[in-house]
């Protein structure tokens, strides 16, 4: 119960001083935004704070900071202290400077980023890469939340498909229209869908905790089912929303471009991401409670295991309500992934979105390609298996190379990059040794099958030499002194009036 609190604390306490430290390295100033400087009604429109942080909220908190973290305590209490440390060293920090990264270049999307930060020929294959793994995440937070509606509430009637078609044709719904005609309005339903299910859960967990603090330590019969698989890589794979996950810089632009000034870009990122930190916390606790009790839960499904917590911990109507609020975190991640995956490939292949007729062009691709994902997947467990570990080791690779980045263009910018550079390091590290790693003969899926000494000094000499070459990168940029880092500054003067979702007059650049 201790390490539970002081895990909740740090969090906490995180936030109110190395979320200020990075908010004093990043800046944050009066310039104007992306929404004011490129309102087109459509993607660049300024929304209320409140919708903001909301909306930022759902986009990165998927399935990841509940079945996520459903497997990963099986690694051990010592969860409750490594997602606060890594969440406010590594996570928050990465979704906050990638927030201000898209701020400060028109509410650029990721890919743009790196091109500017680790230049062409890492941005060709980054934007592949992270136009496939936005794919993979549409799929995965399609088929989640679909296997939970049909065996949660409707156990005896075969409705899996009609839910993927349900959930499917909202996320066209969603890419297609403006921000604030779908995401603008549903999201703060969704939001409160979601704290009253997360916050139930909490308050049920202390409730039980105080009564019985050995709910969440580890029993005798939890010890001898814990994951022998080493803690680094694999525990930060698992557990990726909540400590650190490369998909929320994909998500970042989406509010970017919506935000009416940049001092709210630390609660926006930053906080939000400390916000999930909390979310997953409390599920890794009622976790830890749920295989305390039923030992024989942790050979099961997280999925099975998500609904014996509710049901165990909230009862029967509020513990359909909490997987609600599951459902309601895949969904509202899945649909701004695909409206993610459509602003990249416009802005890769510089297709106006204004016009609907070219975002249906662009979306009429991406829909084939899920489609044909979804297919593949639900063939059998393993292919569903496959879908969510590619998921899962590529989000990393896309985390660890938005640090590097992120490190490249503060130092270029002759500023403390260092808050971008170690958390980088430790996530190439982490993800390079998982890849050489991992087999089906180390008990994981598919990969190189090093055994795990030659994995760790093989990634520990990619981590030495990605890192120093985007340091270097950024070093370089600020001796020279000609590197255009951040667009310039806009002057607003002669704006009559600003309004949410428009600016009246036409403005110059100073």
């Amino acid at each position: 119960m201790l390490l539970f609190l002081t895990g909740i604390v740090l969090l906490v306490v995180g936030y109110l001083t190395y979320g200020r430290f990075v908010e004093k390295v990043l800046g944050p100033d009066d310039r104007t935004t992306p929404a004011i400087q490129q309102a087109d009604g459509v993607d660049y429109v300024v929304l209320p704070h409140w919708k903001n942080m909301l909306i930022q909220l759902l986009n990165i908190a998927g399935v990841g900071p509940v079945i996520g973290v459903i497997a990963g305590i099986k690694f051990g209490a010592i969860v409750f202290l490594l997602i606060p440390i890594g969440n406010i060293i590594g996570g928050a920090t990465h979704d906050f400077i990638a927030g201000m990264a898209s701020l400060r270049n028109r509410g650029a999307n990721l890919p743009h980023f790196i091109k500017l930060t680790l230049g062409n020929t890492y941005y060709r294959a980054f934007s592949a890469f992270t136009v496939f793994l936005l794919a993979l995440v549409v799929a995965v937070f399609i088929n989640v939340p679909a296997n939970l509606i049909d065996k949660t509430f409707l156990p005896n009637v075969p409705f899996f498909w009609g839910a993927v078609g349900a959930i499917f044709l909202y996320y066209v719904v969603a890419t297609m229209f403006p921000v604030d005609k779908i995401i603008g309005k549903l999201y703060p339903i969704f939001g409160a869908i979601l704290l009253i299910g997360s916050g139930a859960l909490l308050v049920a967990l202390l409730i039980r905790g105080f009564g019985d603090a050995s709910i969440l330590q580890e029993s005798e019969a939890f010890k001898a089912g814990k994951l022998t698989q080493p803690i680094i890589p694999c525990l930060f794979v698992t557990i990726a929303c909540g400590i650190l996950s490369g998909f929320h810089a994909t998500q970042a632009p989406i509010i970017a471009r919506t935000m009416k000034t940049e001092r709210q870009a630390r609660s926006s990122f930053y906080g939000m991401m400390v916000l999930e930190g909390i979310i997953a916390m409390v599920w890794a606790g009622a976790a830890l409670a749920i295989y305390n009790k039923v030992p024989a839960l942790m050979a099961e499904n997280p999925n099975l295991v998500l609904a014996k917590i509710t049901e165990d911990f909230l009862g029967s109507w509020l513990g359909k309500t909490t997987v609600v609020a599951v459902v309601v975190l895949a969904i509202t991640s899945g649909d701004t992934a695909m409206r993610s995956m459509r602003l990249t490939l416009a802005e890769m292949m510089k297709i106006d979105q204004k016009p609907i007729l070219k975002r249906l062009a662009i979306c009429a691709p991406i829909i084939a390609a899920i489609c044909g994902l979804l297919w593949w997947s639900n063939q059998n467990a393993a292919s569903f298996g496959k879908l969510w570990n590619y998921f899962a080791w590529g989000n990393q690779v896309l985390a660890a190379s938005t640090l590097a980045a992120g490190a490249t263009w503060l130092y270029g910018l002759k500023k403390q990059g260092w808050i971008a550079a170690i958390p980088g390091a430790f996530m190439t590290f982490v993800v390079t040794s998982y890849i050489l790693w991992t087999s089906t003969a180390h008990g994981g899926p598919t990969g190189l099958g090093l055994e795990l000494p030659w994995a760790y000094a093989l990634a520990a000499v990619v981590t030495v030499v990605f890192i120093a070459w985007s340091v270097w990168r950024g070093l370089r940029f600020a001796k020279d002194g000609n590197v255009e880092l951040e667009a310039p500054k806009y002057d607003f003067s002669n704006v009559e009036k600003l309004e949410d979702g428009a600016v009246k007059n036409a403005v110059g650049e100073k």
